[in-house]
């Protein structure tokens, strides 16, 4: 309530989990919009078209639909309107509707996502919405969207949301997705406390006998009021608990229970982390080794479909070749197992995606996640790789060594499973320097990693510490053993490091080709 009185033509709030950032504040600035600049053309900023497709959207429609707004009779997605709903057209029409959110009154939104070459192109807007702000790539934004955000001033330039901007986000972790922090400073507090001030005072003159002063003191104070909006920027950074009266204790517990210590801090308190620790992968960077890939002519081919989109699968992907083999490591403990699967690509090992099971979940349930996952892979085909820490032990099984569990359950799904056996573990030390290398470009395949595939494991890493002790140098391994609990997380500790490592030094020192690649390289 205070964002939506306040009005400010900019807009960024920072805000945990289920705070209402979709039912409070996206979807009736939306109304706003449209209403206040019929026949206008705003634009909804993600950084994929899965991210708009997948949540963004559909956590929107679901608020506009609660409140009484309805697709397929006040709005349009993905299509030009039909005639005879007789909807409006906007002032500037859309070469093409497929991206395009069609209103009643003819007001338009754009749907722009970066990893959609060109979708900012050519285009006028007169106001941005950007959800998820965290993910999105702050100079494609600023090259390709912002200078768009300039439709002419002659039709709505008495607005104060024209050639407005709203920002959306959770507390970032990562220095690239906090590009928005700077708007804290742009915010004149004592402006934004005047605009608040305008408000009170016009709401008191309302409850005013409604005689000719009354009613031209309004009036006066309602263009002011318009005028400090128009130049006015809001920041607020608000915790998931200052909503506790929507979202009620069970939630913020259940979230403490479920989340690990630090997505905690910034999803749900929506604390700032200002140091994270160097350890045993210190040359691990966003921007150089995590991607985002998704294959958005098959997400576009679902036509705004959101049901088709709740299961994924490796179709949403666009980064794995389907008929080369994957290649694939595990570790194996006694109440989490970890897959972690990839491609050599060129001089690049993109790490594809990682899976793990935890407690009764062992490894042939592991197995049948990934083989569900690439059910529409062609070849069905694996490269596993594994070293002696895999035979002669069962902990996480029955009477059967690790390996021959997978193997049999590969096969038992109808996939090609070809063993790479890697013999001894390396050393902590010699890993370490492989990896680094790798990391930096030094030597060795390039490690990149598909970012929303491999949550965990890149958690995992950024904070697996080092330790020196009686054996050397190497991997502070202490916590594994420990019991799970709220602060401290299975999936977050080195075990998933584990898999990653196996499957570097597999993929690097005994390095595999197909059958249809070694062809390939002798026809090329």
């Amino acid at each position: 309530m205070e964002a939506m009185f306040t009005g400010a033509n900019t807009e960024v709030i920072v805000a945990g989990r289920r705070f209402g950032k979709s039912h409070g504040i996206m979807a009736p600035r939306i109304l706003r919009n449209i209403h206040a600049m019929p026949r206008s053309a705003g634009a909804f900023v993600a950084a994929t078209f899965q991210q708009a497709l997948t949540r963004t959207l559909p956590a929107t429609f679901t608020a506009l639909r609660e409140m009484g707004w309805i697709r397929d009779v006040h709005y349009i997605v993905g299509h030009r309107p039909p005639k005879k709903l007789g909807f409006a057209e906007p002032i500037i029409k859309p070469m093409r509707y497929d991206y395009v959110i069609s209103w009643y009154n003819g007001s338009i939104q754009h749907i722009i996502s970066q990893d959609v070459v060109g979708s900012s192109n050519s285009l006028t807007l007169d106001y941005i919405f950007i959800d998820e702000a965290k993910f999105v790539n702050h100079e494609k934004l600023k090259d390709e969207t912002l200078p768009a955000n300039g439709a002419i001033r002659k039709y709505f330039g008495n607005c104060p949301y024209h050639h407005g901007l709203l920002v959306l986000s959770d507390m970032p972790t990562t220095k690239k997705g906090s590009w928005f922090f700077r708007y804290r400073e742009l915010m004149d507090t004592e402006l934004i406390e005047t605009i608040q001030s305008l408000i009170c005072e016009i709401w008191q003159l309302k409850q005013k006998p409604k005689t000719p002063y009354y009613n031209n003191l309004i009036n006066q104070y309602k263009k002011t009021l318009a005028e400090f909006r128009s130049i006015a920027t809001y920041y607020r950074e608000w915790s998931s608990i200052e909503n506790i009266q929507i979202t009620g204790e069970k939630y913020i517990r259940q979230m403490k229970r479920d989340l690990s210590p630090l997505v905690f801090q910034t999803s749900i308190l929506c604390k700032r982390i200002t140091r994270l620790l160097d350890g045993f992968y210190p040359s691990l960077s966003d921007e150089l080794h995590t991607y985002t890939a998704f294959n958005n002519e098959y997400l576009q081919s679902l036509d705004y479909n959101f049901t088709e989109t709740e299961h994924q699968d490796c179709r949403q992907d666009g980064d794995i070749d389907l008929n080369q083999p994957v290649c694939i490591a595990f570790d194996y403990n006694a109440n989490i197992n970890w897959l972690v699967a990839a491609q050599q690509q060129g001089n690049k090992m993109k790490v594809l995606k990682s899976f793990y099971v935890k407690y009764e979940r062992k490894l042939r349930e592991l197995v049948d996640d990934f083989c569900n996952y690439y059910k529409y892979h062609h070849t069905h085909e694996v490269i596993y790789y594994f070293d002696n820490t895999a035979l002669g032990s069962n902990y996480a099984v029955s009477d059967e060594d690790f390996a021959s569990v997978i193997c049999s359950q590969f096969i038992k799904n109808n996939w090609n499973i070809k063993r790479m056996h890697t013999g001894n573990p390396l050393k902590h030390k010699e890993k370490y320097v492989m990896i680094d290398q790798a990391l930096k470009g030094q030597k060795y395949l390039f490690p990149q990693f598909n970012k929303n595939n491999n949550e965990a494991l890149l958690m995992a890493m950024r904070y697996t510490e080092v330790v020196v002790n009686s054996n050397g140098f190497s991997k502070n391994k202490a916590g594994e053993k420990l019991a799970e609990t709220e602060e401290d997380k299975l999936e977050y500790r080195t075990d998933a490091t584990d898999a990653f490592d196996t499957l570097f030094i597999g993929m690097n020192i005994f390095p595999y080709k197909s059958a249809s690649a070694f062809m390939e390289a002798i026809i090329n």
